[in-house]
């Protein structure tokens, strides 16, 4: 459940009979973690796909110290006013709740770890080693992979007046050691530090003589180094050797307004990231107070950014042993299902003027998504190429396709958004290599980043004709993600959806200040005003006494006038369905104000990323949306993002018949939001059927991939 800290903020009078409130931002995402932790405590899923959950709550939870818990502390330390949310919360007082959510959940999670999944795993014969429990055999094995594996990379960092406080990267695995000299007994003792490179892994299998007797057996890297670390203090007493690791803060401050060359300026930024002021110690508990005190003097942190952990530090590691060979400890193999108009390559074009495609990743496999660019670039009747790239996969497919397609002689551009979070380096390489290559590069709009998802291709058609091709979709151009989130790719060829998409790209490789758009909901220009018309348009057919529906699902709602006019929405009786995975300020279910809102949450094997809109319009022609944007101020107004409407009524059905009715249906992946804040399952008849969403799409997918053979 929602920690109970995050309590609904009331903000001013919306009538004479209500209050606007709104949940805290950052706690709303908390709880939203808290759910994934919930997948790895949940026996529904098989066993190592809990620990993959479970490492998932712990990368979840550097990125938002990263970011969020760096910017609060960057505000307090600044003295700045509150930052706008819609709660109003000040920086200090959300740090503090943070703190207190965060200490319970970490708690949640080690203690998941040690009475539940590590249990579990040595009933499967996957166990831990720890120094105590080693036979003589694997004790040999240990100390040999040390001398020939570890020993050699690791440097020891004294830390006296002569030796600095060493710089400790962001996030590295980090080991304090307390020692003495046993022949000068009257000095203090001594501290020392030993960095672990991120090339050694965290997890080391041990292949010993009695790996047949005792099965899969592993031990922590940190394990290993404790055990031998006087190796590196020979003559010298230890008396204790901890594991921690420092968080920093990972944001980039870049004006671009100043910024004359904005990919050196983010080259450069992205050096001084391990630079970063500390915003997080995690260290093992039982460590020494005064190296406690010394570690956080050093790193000028206060205790409440302290976690001592009870557990191995950085559980994201066990990432590596959801990856082990059992597949019955894991989820049924699934592969995508290419089963669509688009799974002849050859065909694209002629199918694409015949008709709208609509497909739902990953149960619809992401490679026509591939052939419709790789097509593009091979195909001697098309001239010119226009894609935006936000994250894409390591030897991106379509980085390969655009370059081909440049050196067939085509017209390609490429919008590559440099300041894609965590992926930045990544995006600076595909815009070298596109540029070496001879595809324009550009890198969107000042101030905003491009975060669409448009390609769009031009070609001449046989009778001499040029014609736009288009593919709109809610997720990245990547085939890996593509394979684990829940998304939608869209195809069309309509004149009207691929002249805006041409005008959109006028817009951000020229100098476009206000480009019309006929179809296309473009933020920031056009979305956020257009969002707020059609909910108000429902409110009005819900006084009028007409039917009256919103559903919308989305990865978070924050925007402060999209949450008013929902709540004015709900008390005219508009029926509002939300299906929001991770962060949500609406407060649902208040009388007077939004007891007709219903929200809802999914997290489930699949990462639900779709972004799709149904607004009822009485009946006559709903308006049926998807795309790239969630209902979040920078999605709003600091990024372009682009949300098109479904015509084809085969696809409208589907979207409103299928995705919206069958999510809405879910009682097992699925938790609803209470207007006290908490995430409490779906109610069912004791005789009601267990159901998801997520097994009813793979399904189907399989049945279409059966009727297709």
């Amino acid at each position: 459940m929602l920690e109970p800290v995050n309590r609904p903020v009331p903000v001013g009078r919306t009538d004479g009979q209500a209050r606007s409130a709104y949940f805290n931002r950052e706690l709303s995402w908390l709880a939203f973690n808290r759910r994934v932790l919930e997948q790895a405590r949940s026996p529904r899923h098989p066993l190592l796909e809990r620990v993959r959950f479970l490492a998932i709550v712990s990368g979840n939870l550097d990125e938002f110290f990263e970011i969020r818990v760096a910017g609060l502390i960057q505000q307090v330390a600044d003295d700045v006013a509150p930052s706008g949310g819609v709660d109003n919360i000040g920086a200090r007082e959300q740090l503090r709740r943070i703190h207190s959510v965060v200490a319970s959940l970490v708690e949640d999670q080690y203690r998941c770890w040690s009475e539940q999944l590590r249990p579990a795993l040595a009933a499967e014969g996957i166990t831990f080693a720890e120094a105590g429990s080693l036979t003589a055999s694997e004790f040999a094995w240990v100390r040999t992979y040390f001398e020939e594996q570890i020993f050699p990379v690791l440097t020891p960092l004294a830390i006296d007046q002569s030796h600095p406080f060493p710089q400790l990267g962001n996030k590295t695995l980090n080991l304090v050691v307390s020692l003495d000299d046993p022949g000068t007994p009257q000095i203090d003792r001594h501290f020392a530090i030993l960095p672990v490179p991120r090339v050694l892994p965290r997890i080391v299998g041990i292949d010993s003589p009695d790996a047949d007797r005792l099965g899969r057996r592993f031990i922590f890297l940190s394990d290993i180094v404790k055990l031998c670390a006087a190796e590196f203090f020979p003559g010298y007493r230890i008396h204790g050797v901890h594991a921690f690791r420092v968080t920093r803060n990972s944001d980039l401050y870049i004006d671009e307004e100043e910024a004359e060359n904005l990919l050196k300026k983010i080259e450069e930024e992205l050096r001084n990231l391990r630079r970063g002021a500390a915003v997080r110690l995690e260290i093992e508990d039982g460590v020494d107070d005064q190296i406690f005190a010394t570690l956080c003097d050093h790193l000028n942190l206060s205790h409440e950014y302290v976690f001592r952990l009870e557990g191995p530090v950085n559980l994201l590691r066990l990432m590596a042993l959801a990856d082990i060979d059992r597949p019955d400890l894991k989820y049924a193999p699934f592969q995508p299902v290419n089963a669509s108009p688009l799974r002849e390559p050859a065909l694209v074009f002629d199918t694409l003027r015949e008709r709208d495609v609509l497909l739902h990743h990953p149960y619809d496999s992401f490679q026509p998504v591939v052939d419709f660019v790789e097509q593009a670039a091979r195909d001697p009747k098309v001239l010119a190429i226009k894609q935006t790239l936000y994250r894409t996969s390591g030897d991106s497919p379509f980085v390969r396709a655009l370059i081909e397609a440049s050196r067939n002689g085509k017209q390609v551009t490429a919008l590559v958004e440099l300041k894609a979070r965590f992926d930045e380096a990544n995006n600076i390489q595909w815009a070298r290599q596109l540029e070496e290559a001879g595809v324009h590069v550009v890198y969107g709009l000042v101030g905003h980043k491009t975060h669409c998802k448009v390609a769009l291709v031009v070609r001449r058609e046989t009778d001499g004709k040029l014609r736009r091709y288009a593919h709109l979709g809610t997720g990245n151009y990547n085939p890996r993600t593509a394979k684990i989130y829940t998304d939608l790719s869209h195809f069309t060829a309509r004149d009207d959806l691929t002249a805006d998409a041409a005008a959109l790209f006028n817009a951000l490789t020229g100098f476009g200040r206000a480009p019309d758009f006929a179809r296309l909901l473009v933020a920031p220009y056009t979305l956020h005003r257009r969002v707020l018309e059609l909910i108000r348009r429902e409110t009005a057919h819900a006084a009028a006494g007409r039917p009256a529906r919103i559903m919308a699902k989305m990865n978070s709602l924050v925007d402060q006038a999209v949450i008013d006019a929902l709540y004015a929405a709900s008390r005219a009786g508009v029926q509002v369905d939300l299906i929001i995975r991770g962060v949500c300020c609406l407060v649902p279910g208040v009388p007077g104000l939004s007891e007709n809102i219903r929200v809802r949450s999914i997290v489930g094997r699949f990462l639900e990323h779709i972004r799709a809109y149904y607004f009822h319009n009485d009946g006559a022609s709903p308006d049926i949306l998807a795309g790239s944007a969630d209902w979040m101020p920078r999605n709003f107004f600091r990024r372009i993002e682009v949300v098109f409407p479904l015509l084809d009524p085969a696809l409208r059905r589907w979207v409103t018949e299928d995705l919206f009715a069958i999510e809405l249906r879910d009682n097992e992946g699925a938790r609803v939001l209470t207007s006290g804040g908490g995430y409490l399952p779906v109610e069912r008849a004791a005789d009601e059927p267990s159901f998801s969403a997520q097994s009813y799409f793979l399904a189907a997918a399989v049945q279409r991939a059966n009727l297709a053979q």
